[in-house]
Protein backbone atom coordinates (compact mmCIF):
# COMPACT_ATOMS: atom_id res chain seq x y z
CA UNK A 1 0.00 0.00 0.00
CA UNK A 2 1.35 3.51 -0.68
CA UNK A 3 1.33 6.60 0.93
CA UNK A 4 -1.09 7.82 -1.64
CA UNK A 5 -3.63 4.90 -0.72
CA UNK A 6 -3.72 5.98 3.02
CA UNK A 7 -5.96 8.32 4.45
CA UNK A 8 -4.25 11.66 6.01
CA UNK A 9 -4.61 12.78 9.60
CA UNK A 10 -7.05 15.45 8.34
CA UNK A 11 -9.13 13.47 6.42
CA UNK A 12 -8.97 10.94 9.89
CA UNK A 13 -9.94 14.05 11.83
CA UNK A 14 -12.76 14.82 9.80
CA UNK A 15 -14.71 11.58 9.82
CA UNK A 16 -13.76 11.25 13.25
CA UNK A 17 -15.41 14.67 14.00
CA UNK A 18 -18.83 13.20 11.67
CA UNK A 19 -18.97 10.44 13.68
CA UNK A 20 -18.77 12.06 17.11
CA UNK A 21 -21.71 14.68 15.79
CA UNK A 22 -23.76 11.92 14.70
CA UNK A 23 -23.44 9.97 17.56
CA UNK A 24 -24.42 13.24 20.33
CA UNK A 25 -27.13 13.58 17.78
CA UNK A 26 -28.26 10.32 18.46
CA UNK A 27 -27.83 10.33 22.10
CA UNK A 28 -29.92 13.68 22.24
CA UNK A 29 -32.79 12.24 19.91
CA UNK A 30 -32.91 8.85 22.72
CA UNK A 31 -32.44 10.98 25.45
CA UNK A 32 -35.59 13.27 24.60
CA UNK A 33 -37.65 10.15 23.43
CA UNK A 34 -37.03 8.56 26.72
CA UNK A 35 -38.15 12.08 28.40
CA UNK A 36 -41.17 11.67 26.37
CA UNK A 37 -41.59 8.52 27.63
CA UNK A 38 -41.30 9.04 31.04
CA UNK A 39 -43.59 11.80 30.80
CA UNK A 40 -46.59 9.91 29.60
CA UNK A 41 -45.79 6.69 31.64
CA UNK A 42 -46.32 9.44 34.87
CA UNK A 43 -49.46 10.68 33.19
CA UNK A 44 -50.81 7.91 33.01
CA UNK A 45 -49.85 6.78 36.57
CA UNK A 46 -51.03 10.03 38.10
CA UNK A 47 -53.95 11.15 36.07
CA UNK A 48 -57.22 11.53 38.12
CA UNK A 49 -55.76 10.60 41.37
CA UNK A 50 -55.63 12.70 44.20
CA UNK A 51 -52.58 14.82 44.56
CA UNK A 52 -52.64 14.44 48.60
CA UNK A 53 -53.67 10.56 48.86
CA UNK A 54 -53.46 9.19 45.65
CA UNK A 55 -57.09 7.66 45.55
CA UNK A 56 -59.27 8.73 42.31
CA UNK A 57 -60.89 11.60 42.17
CA UNK A 58 -64.53 11.62 40.67
CA UNK A 59 -65.86 14.63 38.88
CA UNK A 60 -68.11 17.00 39.90
CA UNK A 61 -70.71 19.88 37.77
CA UNK A 62 -71.37 22.71 39.60
CA UNK A 63 -72.71 25.65 37.16
CA UNK A 64 -71.12 23.83 34.15
CA UNK A 65 -67.59 23.79 35.38
CA UNK A 66 -66.04 20.34 35.67
CA UNK A 67 -64.52 20.02 39.80
CA UNK A 68 -62.86 17.02 40.63
CA UNK A 69 -63.15 15.59 44.03
CA UNK A 70 -61.83 13.29 46.29
CA UNK A 71 -64.20 10.94 48.32
CA UNK A 72 -61.75 9.70 50.49
CA UNK A 73 -60.24 12.69 51.56
CA UNK A 74 -62.86 15.14 50.78
CA UNK A 75 -59.79 17.06 48.61
CA UNK A 76 -61.17 19.27 45.63
CA UNK A 77 -59.37 20.32 43.06
CA UNK A 78 -59.72 22.68 40.15
CA UNK A 79 -57.89 22.66 37.25
CA UNK A 80 -56.57 25.49 35.23
CA UNK A 81 -59.05 28.60 34.95
CA UNK A 82 -62.08 27.07 37.00
CA UNK A 83 -61.70 29.32 39.70
CA UNK A 84 -61.70 32.09 38.20
CA UNK A 85 -64.74 31.11 36.42
CA UNK A 86 -66.16 30.73 39.42
CA UNK A 87 -65.31 34.05 40.96
CA UNK A 88 -65.98 36.32 38.00
CA UNK A 89 -68.65 39.09 38.35
CA UNK A 90 -71.29 37.16 36.85
CA UNK A 91 -70.98 34.59 39.37
CA UNK A 92 -70.79 36.77 41.86
CA UNK A 93 -72.91 34.56 44.43
CA UNK A 94 -71.65 31.46 43.34
CA UNK A 95 -68.57 31.10 45.14
CA UNK A 96 -70.34 30.88 48.45
CA UNK A 97 -72.30 27.76 46.59
CA UNK A 98 -69.85 25.78 45.41
CA UNK A 99 -68.19 26.09 48.98
CA UNK A 100 -71.50 24.93 50.75
CA UNK A 101 -71.27 22.12 48.30
CA UNK A 102 -67.63 21.01 49.50
CA UNK A 103 -68.84 21.24 53.35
Amino acid sequence: MSDLDKPSRAEDEYFAKQELERRKKWAQEQAGKMAAEEKERLKKTHYMKCPKCGMDLTTIEFQGIHIDKCPNCNGTWFDAGEVEQLLKPANAGLFGKVMSVFR
